[in-house]
């Protein structure tokens, strides 16, 4: 397990629609080490901090083993590292074996894995693909995000190591399940909500959703 590539990018304007809307899905592959604060990763820039970003969702990670799914999908040669706004492209940390809770150490920093990642209309455009919003969370390959647990300098090439794993076992894929596509039960919920990293966006939605049963 290891990091291929780390990728920032500062906030850019863009053309939606007619409209111009700010977004950091456009990241870059950095040579040096990077520092990662709470917030993030240094000079890496967040749109819109009610989705993405904050503390819960300080870095995310997408699996480099997706990239050829992918390419097949949307006709491409090659698609670089950063593609899907990911800040960290990794290898070994698969959806379906990755638990929410879980908690990595990946070169100077500690990372603890809070949620699934959800992608908005901005991924859609940068891929030039507005339908692959649906087909990317239903693929499975959703990505995640970490909370900073210690704040630290990340470099392409350096190895991940778990820490800690999560005792409810409940897979990042499997949220994923629970929180967009209707599947699970609601003892499902109950057990990812006794995980204490799980994200407070996913928290609130699950709670609403017991409440109302």
């Amino acid at each position: 397990m290891k990091v291929l590539s780390v990728n920032r990018s500062l906030v850019r304007l863009v053309e939606v629609n007619g409209k111009e809307v700010p977004t950091g899905i456009y990241k870059e592959p950095v040579d040096a080490a990077v520092m990662v604060h709470s917030l993030g990763l240094e000079e890496d820039g967040q749109a819109d901090l009610k989705v993405h970003g904050g503390p819960y969702q300080a870095v995310y990670a997408y699996p480099a083993e997706h990239y050829l799914h992918w390419q097949q999908a949307l006709d491409r040669e090659h698609l670089e590292p950063g593609t899907f706004g990911e800040n960290l492209t990794v290898s070994g940390l698969l959806e379906t074996e990755v638990c929410i809770g879980d908690v990595h150490r990946i070169g100077g920093t500690v990372l603890q894995v809070t949620c699934e990642r959800i992608p908005c209309f901005k991924l859609g455009h940068k891929l030039n693909r507005p339908d692959i919003l649906k087909p990317f969370l239903q693929s499975g390959r959703s990505g995640f995000y970490y909370r900073v647990v210690e704040s630290g300098t990340v470099a392409a090439g350096d190895s991940v190591e778990v820490l800690e794993r999560d005792p409810e076992g409940i897979t990042v894929r499997a949220l994923l399940g629970m929180h967009r596509l209707h599947e699970g039960t609601p003892e499902d919920l109950r057990r990812a909500l006794k995980i204490e990293a799980l994200s407070p966006l996913v928290r609130s939605e699950f709670e609403e959703r017991l409440a109302k049963n």
